[in-house]
Protein backbone atom coordinates (compact mmCIF):
# COMPACT_ATOMS: atom_id res chain seq x y z
CA UNK A 1 0.00 0.00 0.00
CA UNK A 2 1.58 3.43 -1.23
CA UNK A 3 1.90 5.87 1.88
CA UNK A 4 1.84 9.45 0.84
CA UNK A 5 1.60 12.46 2.74
CA UNK A 6 -1.27 14.05 1.54
CA UNK A 7 -3.70 15.52 3.55
CA UNK A 8 -6.68 13.29 4.55
CA UNK A 9 -9.75 15.83 3.73
CA UNK A 10 -12.96 15.07 6.38
CA UNK A 11 -15.03 14.21 3.35
CA UNK A 12 -12.18 11.24 3.25
CA UNK A 13 -12.25 10.72 7.15
CA UNK A 14 -15.84 10.93 6.84
CA UNK A 15 -15.59 7.80 4.27
CA UNK A 16 -13.20 5.86 6.30
CA UNK A 17 -14.98 5.66 9.62
CA UNK A 18 -18.40 4.83 7.51
CA UNK A 19 -16.67 1.67 6.24
CA UNK A 20 -15.40 0.94 9.54
CA UNK A 21 -19.05 1.03 10.78
CA UNK A 22 -20.42 -1.01 7.37
CA UNK A 23 -17.54 -4.06 8.19
CA UNK A 24 -18.18 -3.90 11.59
CA UNK A 25 -22.21 -4.62 11.59
CA UNK A 26 -21.82 -7.23 8.64
CA UNK A 27 -19.45 -9.13 11.15
CA UNK A 28 -21.89 -8.34 13.78
CA UNK A 29 -24.80 -9.89 11.36
CA UNK A 30 -22.95 -13.12 10.55
CA UNK A 31 -22.06 -13.91 13.50
CA UNK A 32 -25.28 -13.33 15.35
CA UNK A 33 -26.57 -16.19 13.42
CA UNK A 34 -23.13 -18.12 14.10
CA UNK A 35 -23.51 -18.22 17.70
CA UNK A 36 -27.11 -19.66 17.66
CA UNK A 37 -26.58 -22.84 15.86
CA UNK A 38 -26.62 -24.41 19.34
CA UNK A 39 -29.83 -23.76 19.80
CA UNK A 40 -30.87 -24.17 16.12
CA UNK A 41 -29.37 -27.48 16.11
CA UNK A 42 -31.51 -28.51 18.75
CA UNK A 43 -34.77 -26.98 17.66
CA UNK A 44 -34.19 -28.97 14.31
CA UNK A 45 -32.88 -32.38 15.94
CA UNK A 46 -30.46 -32.61 13.01
CA UNK A 47 -27.31 -34.47 12.67
CA UNK A 48 -24.03 -33.16 12.30
CA UNK A 49 -24.26 -33.48 8.54
CA UNK A 50 -27.60 -32.23 8.09
CA UNK A 51 -26.13 -29.03 10.13
CA UNK A 52 -23.55 -29.17 6.83
CA UNK A 53 -26.40 -28.86 4.97
CA UNK A 54 -27.74 -26.37 6.39
CA UNK A 55 -24.99 -23.80 6.41
CA UNK A 56 -24.59 -24.71 2.86
CA UNK A 57 -27.75 -22.54 1.79
CA UNK A 58 -25.67 -19.38 3.53
CA UNK A 59 -22.70 -20.37 1.19
CA UNK A 60 -24.97 -20.56 -2.12
CA UNK A 61 -26.37 -17.23 -1.31
CA UNK A 62 -23.02 -15.83 -0.76
CA UNK A 63 -21.74 -16.86 -3.61
CA UNK A 64 -25.26 -15.37 -5.61
CA UNK A 65 -24.38 -12.20 -4.09
CA UNK A 66 -20.74 -12.54 -5.41
CA UNK A 67 -21.45 -13.83 -8.77
CA UNK A 68 -23.43 -10.71 -8.91
CA UNK A 69 -21.69 -8.27 -6.72
CA UNK A 70 -19.06 -7.39 -9.67
CA UNK A 71 -21.60 -6.34 -12.23
CA UNK A 72 -23.57 -4.45 -8.88
CA UNK A 73 -20.68 -2.14 -8.25
CA UNK A 74 -19.21 -1.78 -11.17
CA UNK A 75 -22.84 -0.09 -12.61
CA UNK A 76 -24.33 1.44 -9.47
CA UNK A 77 -21.13 1.52 -7.30
CA UNK A 78 -20.40 0.40 -3.90
CA UNK A 79 -22.87 2.56 -2.06
CA UNK A 80 -26.01 1.16 -3.78
CA UNK A 81 -24.22 -2.08 -3.29
CA UNK A 82 -24.80 -2.46 0.56
CA UNK A 83 -27.91 -0.98 0.21
CA UNK A 84 -29.10 -3.70 -1.51
CA UNK A 85 -26.92 -6.23 0.84
CA UNK A 86 -28.52 -4.35 4.02
CA UNK A 87 -32.30 -5.43 2.46
CA UNK A 88 -31.15 -8.70 1.72
CA UNK A 89 -29.11 -9.22 5.40
CA UNK A 90 -32.50 -8.00 7.20
CA UNK A 91 -34.68 -10.18 4.92
CA UNK A 92 -33.07 -13.19 5.79
CA UNK A 93 -32.39 -12.60 9.14
CA UNK A 94 -35.66 -12.36 9.69
CA UNK A 95 -37.07 -15.19 8.53
CA UNK A 96 -34.68 -17.97 9.62
CA UNK A 97 -35.58 -16.28 13.30
CA UNK A 98 -39.09 -17.24 12.78
CA UNK A 99 -38.62 -20.06 11.01
CA UNK A 100 -36.56 -21.66 13.73
CA UNK A 101 -38.80 -20.10 16.75
CA UNK A 102 -42.13 -21.18 15.01
CA UNK A 103 -41.00 -24.82 14.06
CA UNK A 104 -41.22 -24.18 10.09
CA UNK A 105 -38.42 -26.82 9.51
CA UNK A 106 -35.25 -27.27 7.67
CA UNK A 107 -36.44 -26.07 4.58
CA UNK A 108 -38.00 -22.53 5.57
CA UNK A 109 -34.44 -21.72 7.33
CA UNK A 110 -32.43 -22.96 4.73
CA UNK A 111 -34.32 -20.41 2.30
CA UNK A 112 -33.62 -17.72 4.51
CA UNK A 113 -29.98 -18.68 4.66
CA UNK A 114 -29.69 -18.16 0.92
CA UNK A 115 -31.48 -14.71 1.19
CA UNK A 116 -29.11 -13.96 4.05
CA UNK A 117 -26.07 -15.24 2.41
CA UNK A 118 -26.83 -13.31 -0.91
CA UNK A 119 -26.59 -9.91 1.47
CA UNK A 120 -23.86 -11.17 3.00
CA UNK A 121 -21.67 -11.85 -0.24
CA UNK A 122 -22.86 -8.46 -1.91
CA UNK A 123 -21.97 -6.81 1.01
CA UNK A 124 -18.59 -8.17 1.11
CA UNK A 125 -17.30 -7.24 -2.26
CA UNK A 126 -19.42 -3.36 -1.86
CA UNK A 127 -17.35 -2.70 1.25
CA UNK A 128 -13.93 -3.99 0.60
CA UNK A 129 -13.84 -1.97 -3.33
CA UNK A 130 -15.42 1.24 -1.43
CA UNK A 131 -12.76 0.51 1.43
CA UNK A 132 -10.19 0.01 -0.99
CA UNK A 133 -10.63 3.13 -2.87
CA UNK A 134 -10.85 5.21 1.04
CA UNK A 135 -7.82 3.30 1.61
CA UNK A 136 -5.94 4.99 -1.27
CA UNK A 137 -7.37 8.08 -1.10
CA UNK A 138 -6.29 8.23 2.90
CA UNK A 139 -3.20 7.01 1.95
CA UNK A 140 -2.17 4.91 4.70
CA UNK A 141 -2.74 0.97 4.70
CA UNK A 142 -5.63 0.46 6.72
CA UNK A 143 -7.60 -2.12 5.23
CA UNK A 144 -6.41 -4.77 7.48
CA UNK A 145 -7.93 -2.15 10.11
CA UNK A 146 -11.05 -2.47 8.25
CA UNK A 147 -11.07 -6.23 8.26
CA UNK A 148 -10.56 -5.96 12.44
CA UNK A 149 -13.70 -4.30 12.72
CA UNK A 150 -15.53 -7.07 11.16
CA UNK A 151 -13.46 -9.16 13.64
CA UNK A 152 -15.06 -6.54 16.15
CA UNK A 153 -18.59 -6.83 14.70
CA UNK A 154 -18.17 -10.72 15.18
CA UNK A 155 -16.36 -11.02 18.23
CA UNK A 156 -19.59 -8.55 19.71
CA UNK A 157 -22.15 -11.03 17.72
CA UNK A 158 -20.61 -14.00 18.82
CA UNK A 159 -20.84 -12.89 22.47
CA UNK A 160 -24.53 -11.65 21.93
CA UNK A 161 -25.15 -14.80 21.15
CA UNK A 162 -23.45 -16.97 23.93
CA UNK A 163 -25.30 -14.24 26.34
CA UNK A 164 -28.71 -15.65 24.37
CA UNK A 165 -27.80 -19.24 24.51
CA UNK A 166 -26.91 -19.13 28.29
CA UNK A 167 -30.61 -17.09 28.93
CA UNK A 168 -32.09 -18.73 26.19
CA UNK A 169 -33.65 -16.14 24.47
CA UNK A 170 -36.20 -17.27 21.71
CA UNK A 171 -34.34 -16.62 18.01
CA UNK A 172 -36.75 -15.07 16.64
CA UNK A 173 -36.62 -11.62 19.07
CA UNK A 174 -32.90 -11.85 19.12
CA UNK A 175 -32.40 -11.85 14.82
CA UNK A 176 -35.28 -9.27 14.76
CA UNK A 177 -34.24 -6.71 17.16
CA UNK A 178 -30.34 -7.04 16.31
CA UNK A 179 -31.25 -6.65 12.50
CA UNK A 180 -33.16 -3.96 12.86
CA UNK A 181 -30.76 -1.87 14.41
CA UNK A 182 -27.60 -3.15 12.13
CA UNK A 183 -30.03 -2.52 9.06
CA UNK A 184 -30.89 0.58 10.06
CA UNK A 185 -27.35 1.91 11.12
CA UNK A 186 -25.86 0.69 7.84
CA UNK A 187 -28.07 2.65 5.72
CA UNK A 188 -27.03 5.48 7.60
CA UNK A 189 -23.46 5.13 7.00
CA UNK A 190 -23.41 4.60 3.20
CA UNK A 191 -24.49 8.01 3.06
CA UNK A 192 -20.82 9.23 4.02
CA UNK A 193 -19.62 6.72 0.79
CA UNK A 194 -17.55 8.36 -2.00
CA UNK A 195 -18.20 7.20 -5.54
CA UNK A 196 -14.69 5.15 -5.60
CA UNK A 197 -14.66 5.36 -9.50
CA UNK A 198 -12.79 8.71 -9.42
CA UNK A 199 -9.63 7.49 -7.72
CA UNK A 200 -9.56 4.96 -10.91
CA UNK A 201 -6.30 7.42 -12.21
CA UNK A 202 -4.05 5.78 -15.03
CA UNK A 203 -0.90 5.46 -14.52
CA UNK A 204 1.60 7.47 -17.29
CA UNK A 205 3.90 4.52 -16.89
CA UNK A 206 1.59 1.78 -17.10
CA UNK A 207 1.27 0.81 -20.51
CA UNK A 208 -1.38 -2.16 -20.14
CA UNK A 209 -4.92 -1.68 -21.45
CA UNK A 210 -7.55 0.00 -20.13
CA UNK A 211 -9.84 -2.59 -19.25
CA UNK A 212 -13.24 -3.03 -21.18
CA UNK A 213 -16.49 -4.23 -19.50
CA UNK A 214 -15.99 -7.78 -21.34
CA UNK A 215 -12.79 -8.16 -19.31
CA UNK A 216 -14.22 -8.35 -15.81
CA UNK A 217 -14.96 -12.43 -17.27
CA UNK A 218 -11.35 -11.79 -18.44
CA UNK A 219 -10.00 -11.14 -15.20
CA UNK A 220 -10.23 -15.31 -14.20
CA UNK A 221 -7.89 -15.71 -17.06
CA UNK A 222 -5.27 -14.24 -15.06
CA UNK A 223 -3.22 -15.97 -13.36
CA UNK A 224 -2.50 -14.06 -10.34
CA UNK A 225 -5.74 -13.86 -9.80
CA UNK A 226 -6.39 -17.40 -9.76
CA UNK A 227 -3.27 -17.55 -7.32
CA UNK A 228 -5.06 -14.77 -5.15
CA UNK A 229 -8.07 -17.01 -4.86
CA UNK A 230 -6.21 -19.51 -3.83
CA UNK A 231 -4.69 -17.42 -0.80
CA UNK A 232 -8.41 -16.53 0.36
CA UNK A 233 -9.47 -19.51 -0.50
CA UNK A 234 -7.15 -21.83 1.93
CA UNK A 235 -7.56 -18.74 4.53
CA UNK A 236 -11.56 -18.82 4.32
CA UNK A 237 -11.61 -21.77 4.96
CA UNK A 238 -9.27 -21.78 7.99
CA UNK A 239 -11.48 -18.74 8.75
CA UNK A 240 -14.97 -20.10 7.80
CA UNK A 241 -14.61 -23.83 9.16
CA UNK A 242 -13.96 -22.22 12.78
CA UNK A 243 -17.21 -19.72 12.25
CA UNK A 244 -19.23 -22.96 11.20
CA UNK A 245 -18.02 -25.92 13.49
CA UNK A 246 -16.22 -24.53 16.70
CA UNK A 247 -19.07 -24.37 18.91
CA UNK A 248 -19.90 -28.13 18.03
CA UNK A 249 -16.57 -29.23 18.11
CA UNK A 250 -16.03 -27.96 21.14
CA UNK A 251 -19.12 -29.73 22.41
CA UNK A 252 -18.60 -32.65 21.10
CA UNK A 253 -15.31 -33.08 20.91
CA UNK A 254 -14.30 -31.51 24.23
CA UNK A 255 -17.86 -32.09 26.31
CA UNK A 256 -18.55 -28.49 26.42
CA UNK A 257 -22.20 -26.84 26.91
CA UNK A 258 -23.91 -24.48 24.22
CA UNK A 259 -22.69 -21.71 26.32
CA UNK A 260 -19.37 -22.66 26.74
CA UNK A 261 -19.08 -23.98 22.85
CA UNK A 262 -20.12 -20.60 21.73
CA UNK A 263 -17.93 -18.68 24.19
CA UNK A 264 -14.67 -20.75 22.74
CA UNK A 265 -16.18 -19.45 19.66
CA UNK A 266 -15.79 -15.75 21.08
CA UNK A 267 -12.25 -16.32 22.02
CA UNK A 268 -11.41 -17.14 18.36
CA UNK A 269 -12.63 -13.80 17.27
CA UNK A 270 -11.23 -12.00 19.61
CA UNK A 271 -8.07 -13.75 18.26
CA UNK A 272 -8.84 -12.68 14.88
CA UNK A 273 -9.44 -9.16 16.12
CA UNK A 274 -6.13 -8.59 17.52
CA UNK A 275 -4.48 -10.42 14.61
CA UNK A 276 -5.81 -7.53 12.16
CA UNK A 277 -5.05 -4.99 14.44
CA UNK A 278 -1.47 -6.16 14.64
CA UNK A 279 -1.12 -6.95 11.11
CA UNK A 280 -1.07 -3.16 9.78
CA UNK A 281 2.59 -2.25 11.16
CA UNK A 282 3.48 -5.27 10.51
CA UNK A 283 2.39 -5.91 6.84
CA UNK A 284 4.35 -2.36 6.19
CA UNK A 285 7.68 -3.77 7.88
CA UNK A 286 8.00 -6.87 5.91
CA UNK A 287 5.26 -7.47 3.04
CA UNK A 288 2.43 -8.90 2.64
CA UNK A 289 4.39 -12.52 1.68
CA UNK A 290 6.75 -13.39 4.84
CA UNK A 291 3.33 -12.04 7.13
CA UNK A 292 1.12 -14.85 4.75
CA UNK A 293 3.33 -17.70 5.48
CA UNK A 294 4.33 -17.60 8.65
CA UNK A 295 0.03 -17.22 9.54
CA UNK A 296 -0.32 -19.96 7.55
CA UNK A 297 1.99 -21.83 10.06
CA UNK A 298 1.10 -20.23 13.20
CA UNK A 299 -2.75 -21.55 11.98
CA UNK A 300 -1.76 -25.54 11.43
CA UNK A 301 0.22 -25.08 14.91
CA UNK A 302 -3.10 -23.89 16.68
CA UNK A 303 -4.98 -26.38 14.86
CA UNK A 304 -3.21 -29.21 15.49
CA UNK A 305 -3.26 -28.21 19.47
CA UNK A 306 -7.01 -28.29 19.51
CA UNK A 307 -7.11 -31.92 17.62
CA UNK A 308 -4.89 -33.47 18.95
CA UNK A 309 -4.56 -32.57 22.64
CA UNK A 310 -7.00 -33.84 24.58
CA UNK A 311 -6.85 -30.90 27.40
CA UNK A 312 -9.86 -27.86 27.16
CA UNK A 313 -7.21 -25.03 28.37
CA UNK A 314 -4.74 -26.47 25.49
CA UNK A 315 -6.99 -26.89 22.96
CA UNK A 316 -8.24 -22.81 23.73
CA UNK A 317 -5.05 -22.20 23.56
CA UNK A 318 -4.88 -23.53 20.17
CA UNK A 319 -8.13 -21.87 19.30
CA UNK A 320 -6.07 -18.50 20.22
CA UNK A 321 -3.37 -19.44 17.64
CA UNK A 322 -5.43 -20.62 14.74
CA UNK A 323 -7.38 -17.10 14.87
CA UNK A 324 -4.23 -15.09 15.21
CA UNK A 325 -3.11 -17.07 11.81
CA UNK A 326 -6.33 -16.96 10.16
CA UNK A 327 -6.74 -13.36 10.69
CA UNK A 328 -4.61 -11.58 7.57
CA UNK A 329 -5.14 -14.03 5.12
CA UNK A 330 -8.62 -12.58 3.51
CA UNK A 331 -7.82 -8.70 4.13
CA UNK A 332 -4.13 -9.11 2.65
CA UNK A 333 -6.06 -11.36 -0.48
CA UNK A 334 -8.48 -8.30 -0.69
CA UNK A 335 -5.71 -5.95 -1.30
CA UNK A 336 -3.79 -7.69 -3.30
CA UNK A 337 -6.65 -7.95 -5.61
CA UNK A 338 -7.32 -4.31 -5.70
CA UNK A 339 -3.99 -3.36 -6.51
CA UNK A 340 -5.45 -1.67 -10.04
CA UNK A 341 -8.07 0.18 -9.15
CA UNK A 342 -9.22 -0.16 -12.35
CA UNK A 343 -10.05 -3.73 -12.41
CA UNK A 344 -10.52 -3.80 -8.95
CA UNK A 345 -14.32 -4.44 -8.77
CA UNK A 346 -13.92 -7.81 -11.17
CA UNK A 347 -11.26 -8.99 -9.53
CA UNK A 348 -12.24 -8.53 -6.11
CA UNK A 349 -15.50 -10.25 -6.69
CA UNK A 350 -13.45 -13.32 -8.84
CA UNK A 351 -11.22 -14.12 -5.70
CA UNK A 352 -14.37 -13.08 -3.12
CA UNK A 353 -16.17 -15.86 -4.63
CA UNK A 354 -13.21 -18.55 -5.01
CA UNK A 355 -12.74 -17.60 -1.45
CA UNK A 356 -16.34 -18.60 -1.19
CA UNK A 357 -15.68 -21.98 -2.76
CA UNK A 358 -14.58 -22.94 0.97
CA UNK A 359 -18.14 -21.66 2.80
CA UNK A 360 -19.85 -23.36 -0.12
CA UNK A 361 -17.88 -26.95 -0.25
CA UNK A 362 -16.47 -26.87 3.18
CA UNK A 363 -19.49 -27.35 5.52
CA UNK A 364 -20.89 -30.06 3.97
CA UNK A 365 -17.26 -31.49 3.07
CA UNK A 366 -16.21 -31.50 7.33
CA UNK A 367 -20.16 -32.11 8.27
CA UNK A 368 -19.92 -35.73 6.02
CA UNK A 369 -16.29 -36.17 7.96
CA UNK A 370 -17.24 -35.30 11.07
CA UNK A 371 -20.27 -38.07 10.59
CA UNK A 372 -17.53 -40.69 10.21
CA UNK A 373 -14.35 -39.41 11.94
CA UNK A 374 -15.41 -36.70 14.41
CA UNK A 375 -15.84 -33.10 13.75
CA UNK A 376 -11.86 -32.96 15.41
CA UNK A 377 -10.71 -35.27 13.03
CA UNK A 378 -12.76 -33.87 10.00
CA UNK A 379 -11.07 -30.75 10.28
CA UNK A 380 -7.76 -31.68 9.69
CA UNK A 381 -8.90 -30.91 5.58
CA UNK A 382 -8.46 -27.58 6.54
CA UNK A 383 -4.77 -28.41 7.52
CA UNK A 384 -4.44 -29.28 3.01
CA UNK A 385 -6.27 -25.68 2.50
CA UNK A 386 -4.04 -23.52 4.58
CA UNK A 387 -0.63 -25.11 3.58
CA UNK A 388 -2.01 -24.32 -0.54
CA UNK A 389 -2.54 -20.82 1.07
CA UNK A 390 0.87 -20.32 2.16
CA UNK A 391 2.64 -22.18 -0.49
CA UNK A 392 0.72 -19.86 -2.78
CA UNK A 393 1.45 -16.20 -1.08
CA UNK A 394 3.85 -15.27 -3.55
CA UNK A 395 1.13 -14.18 -5.60
CA UNK A 396 0.04 -11.08 -3.53
CA UNK A 397 3.09 -9.29 -3.23
CA UNK A 398 3.02 -5.74 -3.47
CA UNK A 399 3.94 -4.10 -6.89
CA UNK A 400 3.76 -0.85 -8.89
CA UNK A 401 1.90 1.85 -7.06
CA UNK A 402 0.53 -0.55 -3.95
CA UNK A 403 4.87 -1.65 -3.53
CA UNK A 404 5.63 -1.01 0.71
CA UNK A 405 7.29 1.51 2.10
CA UNK A 406 10.12 1.24 4.28
CA UNK A 407 11.62 3.27 6.94
CA UNK A 408 15.81 3.34 5.94
CA UNK A 409 18.32 6.20 7.32
CA UNK A 410 17.98 8.75 5.00
CA UNK A 411 15.03 8.31 3.08
CA UNK A 412 12.61 10.37 4.61
CA UNK A 413 11.85 13.34 2.80
CA UNK A 414 11.43 17.04 4.05
CA UNK A 415 7.38 16.39 5.30
CA UNK A 416 8.58 13.19 7.56
CA UNK A 417 7.17 10.60 5.62
CA UNK A 418 9.61 7.76 4.45
CA UNK A 419 9.89 7.85 0.57
CA UNK A 420 8.66 4.21 -1.35
CA UNK A 421 10.79 2.07 -1.40
CA UNK A 422 10.11 -0.13 -4.60
CA UNK A 423 11.59 -3.24 -4.28
CA UNK A 424 9.83 -5.06 -6.12
CA UNK A 425 10.06 -2.30 -9.24
CA UNK A 426 12.60 -3.98 -11.04
CA UNK A 427 10.96 -8.30 -10.37
CA UNK A 428 8.78 -9.56 -12.69
CA UNK A 429 7.58 -13.09 -11.94
CA UNK A 430 6.09 -15.31 -13.93
CA UNK A 431 2.64 -13.99 -12.68
CA UNK A 432 3.17 -10.92 -13.98
CA UNK A 433 4.64 -11.66 -17.48
CA UNK A 434 1.43 -14.02 -17.32
CA UNK A 435 -1.27 -11.29 -16.38
CA UNK A 436 0.63 -8.89 -19.10
CA UNK A 437 0.25 -11.49 -21.87
CA UNK A 438 -3.57 -11.98 -21.11
CA UNK A 439 -4.12 -7.66 -20.83
CA UNK A 440 -2.48 -8.01 -24.45
CA UNK A 441 -5.12 -10.75 -25.64
CA UNK A 442 -7.80 -8.56 -24.30
CA UNK A 443 -6.92 -5.47 -25.94
CA UNK A 444 -7.74 -7.53 -29.26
Amino acid sequence: MTTTSVRTTPSTRAWITAVFVVFTLSGLDIATWLGRIPSVRDSLGASTFEMGLLVLGMAVGSIGGLTFAGHIVAKLGARRGVQVAAACLALGMVFAGLAVSLGWGFAAIWIALIAFGFGNGLCDVSMNVSGAAAEKAGGRTIMPLFHAAFSLGTLAGAGLGALAEALEVPVAWHFIVLVVVTSAAMLVAVTRFQDEHRFEEHDATDTSPVPTPVSRWQVWAQPSTLLIGVIVLGMALAEGSANDWLPLAMIDGHGLDNAAGAAVLTVFLAAMTVGRVAGSPLIDRFGRVPVLRISAAVAVIGLGMLIFIDNVPLAIVGVVLWGLGASLGFPMGMSAAADDPRTAAARVSAVATIGYVAFLAGPPLIGFLGEHVGLLGALLVVFVFIIAAGLASGAARERGAAARPTRRGGDVDGGGEPRLQARNADVTDSTDRADSTAGGRDAG
